[in-house]
């Protein structure tokens, strides 16, 4: 009974392991791995796109991560790593795009945007605003007609 408890506790156990991965290779120089830390803050994850190169656990940021650790044994200056990214994935790989013509849009848009919602949500209010009164206008026979009827059913609620 026991081996049969034991056998069922570790077959429960065992599909957690499956989902495991292997630890990401560390450089053997911690002075290296700081500088692969550091660059990793300016460039972005291309899968989780509001994530750091360092803060992601995606695997093609620890990719990512192992070719800026080739790059710095090749002897490449952090300068040299970016441009070599860049130069691979566009300006999109870096967290803080440079303002020029291809990046404008990234830096405009979302004040862009701004403007046309508040000018829309100004319009709608103003839309509302100013709209007439669509409920027609009883005429005077109509409403003594609903009078009476309301003062009847108010009579008939006393008299209960």
């Amino acid at each position: 009974m026991k081996r049969i408890v034991c056998l069922l506790l570790l077959a429960t156990l065992l599909p957690g392991f499956a989902g495991a991965r292997e630890a990401a290779p560390l450089a053997a120089d911690p002075a290296m791995e700081d500088r692969v830390k550091t660059l990793g803050q300016d460039l972005r994850c291309l899968v989780c796109q509001n994530q750091t190169l360092s803060d992601s656990n995606a695997p093609l940021a620890e990719d990512l991560r192992q070719v800026i650790r080739e790059q710095i044994r090749l002897g490449k200056n952090d300068e040299q790593v970016r441009g070599f990214l860049v130069e691979r994935y566009g300006d999109f790989v870096l967290y803080k795009p440079p303002l020029k013509a291809s990046t404008l849009l990234l830096w405009i848009g979302p004040f862009v945007l701004l403007a046309l919602g508040l000018t829309v949500l100004v319009a709608l209010l103003r839309k509302r605003r100013l709209a007439p009164n669509d409920a027609p206008t009883p005429d005077p026979k109509a409403r003594d007609q609903a009078r009476r009827l309301l003062e009847a059913d108010q009579d008939e609620e006393h008299d209960r």
